[in-house]
């Protein structure tokens, strides 16, 4: 800050009581919209993260339904013919199990590390909250 807003204009010395309490009112405002601002940010960066796990859940539960009605056709396949035939039905149903348990995995890390609160957002009000009781003390 420059020393200019410590003094009124008309006067040339200390501000008044009235106003500092407008400043202190003026400056929370603007402080508690910015802290808004960055939890709203936050907040859709987390969102977005938790999109993209939800998506990763959602194709390994097709590729889940689809392994599962290869399994089925492996079966029907073994049963009605006894031969190789259904071996390569069981190979193809074991391989979209694969990829249904790696998309599960890694869908599910997505969703681990996108937690719902605001970190930053709630560091930053306490360091506010910390510095206005500092202040109000000198």
């Amino acid at each position: 800050m420059d020393d200019t807003q410590w003094t009124t204009p008309s006067s040339g010395s200390r501000p008044t009581v009235g106003e500092l309490f407008s400043r202190l009112s003026a400056q929370t405002s603007d402080l508690v919209r910015a802290e808004i601002e960055l939890a709203k940010a936050e907040l859709a960066q987390k969102a977005k993260a938790s999109g993209i796990g939800i998506g990763l859940f959602v194709g390994a539960a097709v590729l889940g339904f689809f392994a599962l009605a290869v399994l089925i056709t492996t079966a029907i396949l073994a049963l009605a013919l006894a031969v190789p035939a259904w071996l390569a039905a069981l190979i193809v149903a074991i391989v979209l199990l694969l990829v249904a348990g790696l998309l599960a995995l890694v869908g599910k890390r997505s969703l681990d590390s996108a937690s719902a609160t605001p970190g930053r957002t709630a560091e930053n009000v306490k360091q506010d909250v910390d510095a206005i009781k500092k202040g109000l003390r000198s």
